[in-house]
Order: structure tokens, then C-alpha cells, then sequence
């Protein structure tokens, strides 16, 4: 079963690439006090997430925060080195933090994990994107096959407007 809106986010570790290294952080801590939006890619460096997902984000990031937008969040099923990297390889680490889920183990507890191997990626995460106050989900859009629709940013704007 999956996480819905109105549930909380389970208390899970992740880990947050900085100028200083890796930063272990907890679900419970990053979200509490504030508004985020929190987007799942399946994959750092594919080809929807890098041209369509995460640009969308960075460029609708001043808008977003006009609307009560603490910070914007992205998770992958990626170690914190390869989040770190796509984030300055992007362009987008003064928009975006990027949150790395490399055990899968936040996709898993949200019930929004797949089976990539067909694909040669193993455990990863679905697309989504959601909106946590203080840790409850206020908005959640889970793509059902491929594309960007209700993941993306214009979808969480049309929401929160």
C-alpha cells in the first residue's frame, strides 16, 4: 500500500550531498517545521528526469516559493556521490536539494518502489511529487507510466494555487 495525502512521511535516513560531504539526515528532521516539495526521479542522469523533471523544477523554483515553498527536494534510488553530481551537473543545486535514497529504503516505506531490472536498474523509485507540511502530505501526484504530468512542476503550481 502506498503513502496517500494526509498520511506522514515514515522516519527514514537519507543522505544530502554538501561542499563538506555526505550529510546523513532524517525524513522526520528535514520536514519538520516547514513546506517542501519532495519529487522522486527513477533515475539521476536519465534522459525524462534530466531534460523534462528536474528542469521543471529549477525553473518554476521562484514561483513555488511565492506559494508558501520552503524548499524543493529531489530523491532518487542513487548514492549521495551521483545526486551530488547531477545536482552541479544540472545546474540546478541552488534550486533543488538533492536527497539520496541509495538502499531504496524511502521509496520502499512510501510504497512507490518498482522492479527496474528489465531495465537493468534494479530497485527504484516511481516518479512522483508531493507536498509535506511539517511532514504530512498535502499534495501527491504518482506517475502511472512513463512521462511527466502530475509529477511535475506545473502540476504541484496548479495545486498549490
Amino acid at each position: 500500500m502506498s503513502i496517500a495525502t494526509g498520511d506522514r512521511l515514515p522516519d527514514i535516513e537519507l543522505r544530502r550531498p554538501t561542499a563538506d560531504g555526505v550529510e546523513t539526515i532524517s525524513t522526520g528532521e528535514y520536514f519538520r517545521g516547514r513546506r517542501v516539495v519532495l519529487f522522486a526521479v527513477p533515475g539521476a542522469f536519465t534522459s525524462t528526469c534530466s531534460e523534462v523533471h528536474l528542469p521543471g523544477f529549477v525553473v518554476r523554483s521562484d514561483d513555488l516559493k511565492r506559494l508558501g515553498i520552503d524548499e524543493i527536494a529531489c530523491t532518487s534510488v542513487n548514492d549521495a556521490a551521483v545526486m551530488g553530481a547531477w545536482g552541479r551537473a544540472s545546474g540546478s543545486s541552488d534550486h533543488v536539494t538533492m536527497l539520496a535514497d541509495g538502499n531504496g529504503e524511502l521509496a520502499q516505506a512510501l510504497g512507490l518502489d518498482f522492479d527496474g531490472s528489465r531495465f537493468g536498474m534494479g530497485l527504484r523509485s516511481r516518479r512522483y511529487a508531493a507536498v509535506v507540511g511539517d511532514g504530512i502530505v498535502e499534495y501527491l501526484g504518482v506517475e502511472d507510466g512513463p512521462g511527466v504530468g502530475v509529477s511535475g512542476a506545473d502540476a504541484v503550481l496548479e495545486a498549490l494555487s
